[in-house]
């Protein structure tokens, strides 16, 4: 079993904190989709891809919702001939998503969605406030996030999902304490929370290198932010699942968490990246990974000639052990150590015995996890029990 991302790279235009690969040539759009289909049909010439059954399927971007409705009914169409999704006969068996801009939401664009299979949508909400909205260069306004879930829940779909962004220059605690509220009043399934990062050669970080005026909280204030948002988040009744996602029972993102749980994936479109088992158990597992050329002239090129514009790395046992560190210990339940060979788990348990001693880990029923303390220092954690 595995999962499938499309990597839709079309935005209209750029906010100022993105690090993916994106690009505004939104008339490069039906050449895209064109070359992604053909991507279907080449990859699935491989019996390693042919033969795998799909149980999640993931439109990320980019914003794949400036996708037309015709370009996402021939995308699903080319899925469905390799992969045919469950979907059309129970709408709980596969697990759908694609990323939306609240403001694309309208309903003529909703009402094709259940038609297509997709029962999952998640929103770069961001902020309800309009000035940081603005300052982000986010195309929406607040009212627009909970019109555009009114829009969904009426052809259907109730599995929705909004990202929140906290640390904000000049932001205060009550100004994140108001974005928390006016996101529990949605009622949605899924809230993921993200502090605002400065990533290199973004806008934000050419506007900080240039602006000192650029006042951003410092890690006092953001490790209060992280902390309210986890007691109004679980006091409301969510599960706080992973490092930066929240989810009402049930609602967890399935695909999302096969990649923490070392579940394999196939990656299409430009920089998608896709992850196979060659063989072994989990303790000895050995793997591939690729990706495709992060260029969009260069994808569509190579795949008109036929050809994977892609890359790829061989992950050998200690690699692949360092990817389980790095990966499930973001999770509530943690790195399950029976899935560890003896060698990894000794090291794994020897590096580990500091931060359980301190209660920053705890070790439940053979899993490392890590406790509500470990939270504000986990990159450190896990960068610890990495081997070099």
């Amino acid at each position: 079993m595995a999962g499938l991302y499309i990597h839709i790279p079309f935005c209209a235009s750029r906010c100022i904190y993105c690090g993916f690969y994106s690009t505004t040539s939104l008339e490069l759009r039906q050449q895209y989709v064109d070359a992604v289909c053909r991507e279907i049909m080449l990859r699935s010439e491989k019996p390693e891809v042919r033969d795998v059954k799909i149980e999640t399927v993931y439109l990320g971007g980019g914003t794949p919702s400036q996708l037309t409705i015709p370009q996402l009914k021939q995308l699903f169409l080319y899925i469905n001939k390799v992969y045919p999704l469950t979907t059309r006969h129970s709408p709980l068996t596969t697990e759908i998503t694609i990323e939306a801009n609240p403001d694309d939401v309208t309903p003529v664009w909703a009402e094709v969605l259940p038609q297509l299979g997709i029962n999952r949508i998640s929103m770069g909400a961001q902020t309800f406030d309009n000035k940081r909205l603005r300052f982000l260069h986010r195309r929406h306004k607040a009212d627009q996030v909970r019109q555009a879930v009114d829009i969904l829940r009426k052809v259907g779909i109730r599995n929705i999902s909004i990202d929140l962004m906290y640390g904000f220059p000049d932001e205060t605690l009550d100004d994140w304490l108001r974005d928390i509220d006016a996101a529990l009043a949605l009622d949605v399934d899924h809230i993921s929370a993200y502090c605002l990062m400065i990533e290199e050669d973004t806008p934000l970080w050419r506007l900080q290198m240039k602006d000192e005026k650029l006042k951003m909280p410092d890690e006092e204030l953001e490790r209060q932010m992280y902390e309210v948002l986890i007691d109004k988040l679980t006091a409301a009744g969510y599960e706080h699942y992973e490092i930066s996602n929240f989810a009402k029972p049930g609602f967890r993102s399935r695909h999302n968490s096969s990649y923490w749980q070392d579940i394999p994936y196939i990656g299409l479109g430009a920089a998608a990246h896709s992850y196979t088992v060659l063989e072994g158990s989990p303790s000895e597992r050995t793997a591939v990974r690729s990706w495709n050329v992060a260029d969009i002239q260069q994808y569509i090129k190579a795949i008109e000639h036929g050809e994977l514009p892609s890359e790829q790395e061989l992950i050998d046992a200690d690699t692949h052990y360092n990817d389980r560190i790095t990966v499930a210990l973001r999770t509530s339940n943690g790195l399950d150590l029976t899935n560890l060979s003896n060698r990894h788990r000794r090291y794994c348990l020897k590096e580990a015995q500091r931060f359980l001693d301190d209660d920053l880990l705890q070790l439940h029923d053979n899993h490392l996890s890590l406790t509500r303390k470990g939270l504000f220092v986990s990159d450190y954690i896990m960068s610890s029990l990495i081997m070099v």
